[in-house]
């Protein structure tokens, strides 16, 4: 478990791996896990297991952002986030808040969250690089162009990777007129969000076209929807979202030789044990 310091924004990353951000969703309606974590309970139980397990950084989100999903009302989305905050920071953990609202952001923090992950990259909320500004969290911009329920129809690209890097490029500028430091912010690519399968292969296969913007990269691929085929026949079966583990650990360890800052994953133990690979064998070199 990595822990909160005082002054510093976003957690530096270790030399031999990349931090590992576990996923703690509280929502009834998660592609990934069902629901299991809506108890507030239940979600404090799993993230304190997920750093048990390795993780630097937990990730609480009351929302989620599957594809068609539906948004709750803003005191919703703070009933459910708000206790299972304060109860990982309580516990030391370097707590993130996964959400594209200002209000719910400015209370997590108060709460005791450090790095504000806005999958819309503050397009959400206008008022969100207000408070990141204000507050002085990190601040992870992710490629974002529009809620759930009609992003895939926006997945059109001249070329996905340059038209990506240019529209995160902007997110940061704005970012920085509003007011937030540069070695506040993190940027992520946004597999998964408006792309293609094939839009996300490319974004992984160009990764240093997103690290070349100057920026820790944050890479959230686990269990999404694009890695259901991996290891299956074309008329095969989809790999169901709770078996995608296997494929999540083969990407940490793409992600963690291009040195990625960190992998967003819900089975941190795997990744854990998949990024302590590649360390070794680094370690390893003459």
């Amino acid at each position: 478990m990595t822990e909160a310091v005082a002054g510093v924004a976003l957690p530096p990353r270790p030399a031999h791996r990349p931090l590992v951000m576990g996923v703690v969703n509280v929502t009834p309606d998660s592609f990934s896990d069902g629901g299991r974590f809506f108890d507030a309970n239940a979600a404090i139980s799993h993230g304190r297991e997920l750093l048990d397990h390795g993780a630097d950084i937990v990730d609480v989100g009351g929302e989620s952002t599957r594809p068609g999903a539906a948004r709750p009302s803003v005191d919703e989305e703070l009933r459910r986030v708000i206790p299972v905050v304060h109860g990982l920071a309580a516990a030391g953990a370097w707590v993130s808040i996964d959400t594209m609202r200002a209000p719910v952001a400015r209370a997590a923090v108060e709460a005791g969250a450090r790095i504000v992950n806005d999958v819309s990259g503050g397009l959400a909320d206008p008022q969100m690089a207000d408070v990141v500004a204000r507050t002085g969290v990190g601040f992870v911009a992710m490629h974002w162009r529009g809620h759930s329920h009609d992003m895939q129809t926006r997945a059109v690209y001249d070329d996905v990777v340059a038209d990506v890097c240019r529209e995160l490029s902007a997110r940061v500028d704005a970012l920085l007129a509003a007011g937030v430091p540069r070695e506040a912010i993190a940027v992520d690519p946004g597999l998964g969000f408006a792309k293609t399968a094939e839009q996300n292969w490319a974004l992984l296969q160009h990764l240093e076209d997103v690290k070349a913007l100057g920026l820790p990269v944050l890479v959230g691929a686990s269990r999404k929807s694009f890695l259901a085929r991996v290891g299956r026949a074309d008329d095969a079966t989809v790999v169901p979202a709770d078996q995608r583990d296997s494929a999540t650990a083969a990407i940490s360890v793409v992600l963690a030789q291009a040195g990625v800052w960190a992998v967003r994953v819900h089975d941190v133990f795997s990744t854990v044990v998949a990024c302590d690979v590649v360390a070794r064998l680094q370690e390893a070199q003459p």
